[in-house]
């Protein structure tokens, strides 16, 4: 499957054969969409932070005819938990469609409570920050812990590049943070595969590989806030979750580092502390994940140690990656997102457990490496 993500017709054709409208705003209106609503009732889902984009929505939705309530969560950062859950089946009543103005938490809200409830969802984008736009699965916090849940695909995804290239630096930072973690999650599949014959699906990873390479040679037009790069981003953002649907599962997208990021977000939570955004704390593991990778040659011999150094020469640096978390003022050491040295060093002998997910922490803990490594590790990157 050969796609140009920075070609807005192979992106839309790409779209559409998931059965996503990615629509990007035309003449001030989005045609394809309101086709899609026209003659139903339609729910705003947006929290403290976002309400202001859904009412730049309103008129344009009363020039179209389709009628719109609004529920907003009250929080400026929502969290997809039992209550955010249920606060927002009670505000559904007789709604035909939900449309999510955010990214992360609303994204998901509206595809988790759409799925259970049979109504479709989409998504207005406010940031290109993380990459569950068109992803089928939602992680929910369930009692202290993260859990994903299968979750229907949204059915048009609503690009307004004037609001995605004024999004917070930083966010913008999160998004790459996420497509760079692919780098390691698609190692982690990869060794997978060959040490533990887990299923591999070729199509998927050159497809998010392909994104990945792209995305990352478009830094420097996405650190100068260019539509064409911040384009790039978002596309790279949609394929990711078109290659989890194409994977069966996360994947393609999601490995070590994001179960890093699982296990700091419990800790978040437990400490009923703001949870920092979810691309910062994957850039994070992913820098600890490469680590891992490039030092795996300095380690003990093991069975299947050739595979993972010849894995890790298709790599980038640690430092490369943090380098460019740098440029978008995101933070490079664990310290800064308000966790303890102590909190750290657990996380990087529990945080395989998060999943039943072979990957090189488990790899690590498997050939009992970790406690070689560790020291190492907080002294860099803590």
């Amino acid at each position: 499957m050969q796609v140009n993500i920075n070609n807005s017709r192979d992106i839309q054709k790409l779209s559409l054969a998931f059965g996503v409208n990615a629509e990007e705003r035309k003449d001030g209106t989005f045609p394809v969409f309101f086709r899609h609503v026209r003659g139903k009732k339609v729910l705003f889902l947006t929290d403290e932070s976002t309400l202001c984009f859904a009412r730049q929505l309103f008129e344009l939705f009363k020039a179209e005819g389709v009628a719109f309530s609004v529920y907003t969560c009250p929080s400026k950062e929502p969290a997809l938990d039992e209550a955010t859950i249920e606060n927002c089946g009670a505000h559904v009543q007789d709604a035909e469609y939900l449309l999510a103005v955010g990214s992360g938490t609303l994204n998901d809200l509206a595809k988790y409570v759409g799925s259970r409830l049979r109504i479709p969802s989409g998504v207005y984008a406010t940031a290109p920050s993380m990459d569950g736009y068109t992803s089928g699965v939602t992680p929910v916090i369930e009692k202290g812990k993260k859990i994903t849940y299968p979750a229907q695909v949204a059915s048009d995804v609503l690009i307004d590049y004037s609001v995605l290239t004024g999004a917070p630096r930083i966010m913008t930072g999160a998004g790459v943070g996420d497509i760079l973690a692919k780098y390691t999650a698609l190692s982690d599949w990869k060794i997978s595969s060959l040490l533990k014959n887990e299923r591999f699906v070729t199509q998927a990873a050159a497809l998010m590989r392909n994104a990945v390479d792209t995305c990352n040679a478009g830094i420097p037009a996405i650190l100068a806030g260019e539509q064409a790069g911040v384009k790039t981003l978002m596309n790279a953002l949609l394929i990711s979750g078109y290659a989890m649907v194409l994977a069966g599962n996360s994947r393609p997208a999601s490995g070590a580092e994001h179960h890093m990021s699982h296990y700091l977000e419990m800790d978040f939570l437990r400490r009923g502390r703001s949870i920092p955004l979810h691309g910062i704390k994957v850039g994070l593991g992913t820098a600890v994940s490469l680590y891992l990778y490039r030092t795996v040659k300095e380690r003990k011999d093991f069975a299947g140690r050739e595979i993972i150094i010849k894995q890790a020469e298709e790599l980038p640096s640690p430092e490369d990656v943090l380098n460019v978390l740098r440029k978008f003022d995101c933070p490079t050491q664990f310290s800064e997102i308000g966790i303890s040295r102590d909190t750290m060093r657990n996380m990087l002998f529990e945080a395989h457990l998060i999943r039943d997910r072979y990957t090189i922490l488990a790899l690590y803990h498997e050939n009992n490496l970790m406690k070689e490594a560790a020291d190492d590790i907080l002294d860099r990157y803590y």
